[in-house]
């Protein structure tokens, strides 16, 4: 179970997301706008934080940058009806570990905290880093762009790669096989008849080149595929 912070000024839907993630088996608190969000982010722990950006007196991106000053490695999942891609940016750019625009569906929205808890729990992945090299090994993907940061480096991805670093960053831990990488590359839009199977080793081969220094690496389970390990 998970002590999530909810931050939203709409009464309606706080109180919808907060008995939603009750059910999902989650401790809540709510705040109604910035400057009350703030407080309680100062009195209590929190394992992650659900953002509108939209609020009042403190709007939520201040609350987030200040958020990320005094705890960098909290998960923080924004959830806005801004949808545009600046809006996007500028808000994975803040900090946020993921961002979903509203109206939502609520297994997505469970789904994508689950997952970012998950990775959050992993080492490499946000925990309190216990070095300079912890801290400069932090790997955090944008979910909506080809793009990732290890600590404040920008890795420079392909559509493919980061397809292939998300699913494994997903199921860190875990084994994919090369079918579901395969599956997921053909399922890209505009994608017309796939990847060759022998074509992943490559991919596979770059990723590691563009996580070489850190504290992950793309193991290679004979038979299986492929699992990320820290």
């Amino acid at each position: 179970m998970a002590h999530l912070l909810i931050v939203e000024d709409d009464e309606l839907l706080r109180d919808g997301l907060s008995a939603q993630l009750t059910q999902a088996g989650h401790r809540i608190t709510t705040a109604e706008d910035g400057e009350a969000a703030l407080a309680r982010l100062s009195a209590e722990a929190f394992d992650g934080v659900v953002l509108d950006l939209g609020l009042p007196k403190i709007d939520g991106l201040s609350v987030l940058r200040q958020l990320r000053q005094r705890t960098p490695a909290l998960p923080v999942l924004i959830l806005t009806a801004r949808d545009g891609i600046e809006d996007r940016v500028e808000g994975l750019n803040a900090g946020a570990d993921d961002y979903l625009t509203k109206p939502f569906n609520r297994d997505e929205l469970i789904a994508r905290l689950q997952s970012m808890l998950r990775r959050a729990s992993l080492p490499a992945f946000g925990a309190p880093p216990t070095s300079a090299h912890a801290t400069a090994s932090t790997l955090r993907l944008d979910p909506s762009l080809p793009r990732a940061w290890l600590g404040d480096d920008v890795i420079d991805l392909t559509q493919r790669e980061w397809a292939l670093l998300d699913l494994l960053v997903r199921h860190a831990g875990q084994v994919v096989s090369r079918e579901d990488v395969l599956g997921v590359w053909q399922a890209e839009p505009g994608e017309a008849g796939g990847v060759a199977s022998n074509a992943l080793e490559v991919y596979v081969h770059r990723l590691r080149r563009k996580l070489a220094g850190s504290t992950l690496n793309i193991r290679n389970i004979r038979g299986l595929g492929y699992m990320l390990e820290v």
